[in-house]
């Protein structure tokens, strides 16, 4: 059984070119982060598991679970964090950069999508 971690925001990246070789890549502060919940979650994680849902005006949002098995996701090992993608995602995620950004006010994941035509006006959803 699987529970969602926490909200992530979504940007379109027009500015900047990410590595498309790579369906995701993770930053530094998102792999400490993740590494700090796997060890603040009880029981035994192998990680989280990236995925995308119905969601929104967009039409789609991005998911993040604690996982225990890989299941039939692809994986990415990075600095010794493991990070699943499920089936549905992996096209959707394709160049993307998992980052994790903290201030005064918010601290979340955010998916840097290179691949994203339009977000709605609240940032969690978009489309492709």
């Amino acid at each position: 059984m699987s529970a969602s971690l926490i909200q992530a925001t979504v940007q379109a990246v027009s500015k900047r070119k990410l590595p498309t070789w790579a369906t995701l890549t993770l930053t530094p502060p998102a792999v400490n982060k993740i590494k700090q919940l796997l060890k603040d979650k009880p029981g035994r994680h192998l990680g989280v598991k990236v995925g995308v849902r119905t969601r929104g005006s967009n039409g789609l949002s991005y998911t993040l679970e604690y996982t225990k098995i890989k299941g039939d996701s692809d994986e990415v090992i990075q600095d010794g964090v493991r990070v699943f993608i499920k089936k549905k995602a992996k096209l959707t995620l394709l160049g993307t950069e998992m980052d994790y950004v903290e201030d005064k006010l918010s601290s979340e994941f955010v998916f840097n999508n290179p691949n994203i035509k339009g977000t709605c006006g609240c940032i969690e959803s978009f489309n492709i």
